[in-house]
């Protein structure tokens, strides 16, 4: 009745791929994994293919398009697992499947929204950063809250991201984070570690964390904080975080310090930490 949708009796694999709607290169994979049971070869050493393999192939192209796998449908060729089984676990991955695009769609709305690199962020980072001008972010400080948000998680980077709001809204402190920064990188190699200037610059730089504080303080942004943690603790509800340990990540990252700025990163800590608990 329908004689152009009829393949012939014995075709070669070309044919069989164009009439199935895939390629030799496929076809010759399922014969390797044992999907499609090879045929016999004609007297020109081709393979030809009868009805019963269009039919195969036909199956195969059909159970592909609704992502079945290719040993799901070895398996369900052969009856050896129940076919609920196998579409049951298919509809799972479709539903990661769709919790990926729903993920990736919304990355796609905040870089829209925010601008890219900083909409590449986690939600809670971009939201908060988000009402910033154009241009108050610097590279450094974007780069330096995607390390956090890789080490600390969201919450950690968004609460960093309260420091670099200050810095972009207080001229004063952002020069003297800069001069800071200019001092550190001063610290090369050559200086000795127990040299009187690293004792200095720590605390230089626990008097400018305080002024941090007392910004941020003065701003709302501590109060802020707060609300990022409830925020967090619904938002990473049931989460399968795969970030690799804080420990881990930071002996990973080729920092490079020397020896002198090392050791003033650890006074600066043993300064602060020592007022807050003296304080508290």
């Amino acid at each position: 009745m329908y004689p152009s949708a009829t393949p012939p009796r014995e075709v070669k694999i070309g044919d069989a791929a164009a009439f199935a709607g895939t390629t030799p290169r496929a076809i010759r994979h399922y014969h390797q994994i044992g999907l499609l049971p090879e045929p016999e070869r004609g007297g020109d050493g081709r393979r030809r293919y009868g009805y019963d393999d269009m039919i195969r192939l036909l199956w195969i192209r059909k159970m592909s398009e609704a992502g079945i796998s290719l040993d799901d449908m070895r398996a369900a060729f052969d009856e050896a697992r129940d076919v609920e089984d196998v579409l049951g676990r298919l509809e799972e991955t479709l539903a990661a499947q769709e919790a990926d695009i729903r993920r990736q769609r919304a990355i796609v709305q905040r870089m829209r929204a925010v601008g890219s690199p900083l909409g590449l962020l986690s939600p809670l980072v971009t939201d908060r950063l988000g009402h910033l001008p154009s241009g108050a972010l610097r590279p450094g400080d974007l780069d330096a809250l995607l390390v956090t948000e890789r080490i600390f998680g969201p919450l950690g980077a968004a609460i960093q991201a309260g420091v670099f709001i200050t810095l972009a809204t207080h001229p004063g402190l952002r020069a003297e984070a800069d001069r800071l920064d200019a001092a550190d990188a001063a610290l090369d190699d050559t200086v000795d570690p127990h040299d009187p200037q690293v004792e200095e610059l720590a605390a230089q730089h626990c008097a400018h964390h305080k002024a941090l504080l007392q910004a941020m303080e003065a701003a709302g942004l501590d109060a802020a904080e707060e609300k990022l943690f409830e925020i967090y603790d619904a938002e990473a509800s049931g989460e399968d975080d795969a970030r690799t340990s804080a420990f881990e990540a930071v002996t990973k990252m080729p920092y490079g310090f020397s020896p002198a700025r090392t050791r003033c990163m650890e006074l600066t800590a043993q300064l602060l930490y020592g007022d807050l608990s003296a304080s508290s």
